[in-house]
């Protein structure tokens, strides 16, 4: 059964490949000056930015493993909070790291939250998740999104390229445009992009980025929200024990985000309820021993 739902989500995404390839034509996809400021409205440019930019699959077959148990995890329980990222979303309610999966129980626990997080994902291949099935008859009351630090990997030391902090900006509208057509109802929660100290030449750049999210929020229907400046100084140099790496939290980063996410979630909410809904977590699929995953 689970070899036949894989080889099925296999084919489906070559698919898409084939499709995408077909329906695409020549260089990069760059943001047009009238749809930077998108998003303010559901009835502005509904569709503008999911259009020009291309989602792509992960086909490694660990990846379409982990999209499998993701779709499998949308039909289980009740789902009221749904954190969408990368691995830095992921870790923090996958199984494969217990302590993180502990912490992300206790603060979150009642309020029916499920993680749909995959490590090395860029904005393109969250996207392309979104778009093949893993929000579809979901209907959260809260979307919590992080991610972007993928797509400023490998931004050069200058951090200046104006069309790349665009394109990356064209990414995430093409993102929440998805997530508000497939979930109307849902109120945004934006995180920017936290720092990372494994790369301190893409600090300008997500800075850039975080800027232009922070002009995406209209306090209603999409809220941002940035911590950075309690993970890091004023430099971007994250604070001692706050990273596992230069670039994944600790659980001393994790405490923080858990704060300051906590407050926003009982305004649109209420208090957390005393049973969880919400379906049992997930891992990586190529993980052994746990706390060993390596994503």
């Amino acid at each position: 059964m689970k070899s036949r739902l894989i080889d099925a989500v296999m084919l489906v995404c070559m698919a898409a490949v084939i499709l995408s390839c077909a329906g695409s034509s020549g260089g990069k996809t760059g943001s047009a000056g009238g749809q930077r400021d998108s998003l303010k409205s559901p009835a502005q440019e509904p569709a503008a930015a999911a259009a020009a930019y291309k989602a792509v699959p992960r086909t490694d077959p660990n990846s379409m493993t982990a999209h499998a148990q993701l779709l499998e995890k949308t039909k289980k329980g009740r789902i009221d909070v749904y954190f969408a990222g990368n691995s830095i979303t992921r870790r923090w309610g996958a199984t494969d790291y217990p302590d993180f999966l502990a912490h992300w129980t206790r603060h979150f626990f009642g309020w029916n939250a499920a993680d749909f997080g995959w490590g090395g994902d860029g904005l393109q291949h969250i996207l392309w998740r979104l778009q093949n099935g893993e929000l579809d008859g979901v209907h959260p009351k809260v979307i919590v999104l992080l991610a972007g630090t993928n797509d400023v990997g490998h931004i050069a030391p200058d951090g200046a390229d104006e069309a790349e902090v665009a394109r990356i900006m064209d990414g995430f509208k093409a993102i929440l445009e998805t997530m508000r057509a497939k979930a109307p109802e849902a109120v945004f929660v934006v995180t920017g992009i936290f720092p990372r100290n494994d790369h301190m030449a893409a600090m300008p750049v997500i800075n850039k980025i975080n800027d232009n999210l922070s002009k995406l929020a209209d306090g209603r229907k999409i809220r941002y929200l940035n911590i950075n400046d309690r993970l890091a100084d004023g430099g971007g140099r994250l604070f001692d024990g706050m990273t596992v790496d230069g670039l994944h939290p600790s659980l001393k980063g994790y405490e923080v985000w858990a704060q300051a996410l906590k407050p926003v979630l009982t305004e649109l909410l209420g208090p957390p309820g005393d049973i969880d809904y919400g379906p049992p977590p997930t891992g990586d699929p190529k993980a052994g021993a746990a706390g060993t995953g390596p994503r």
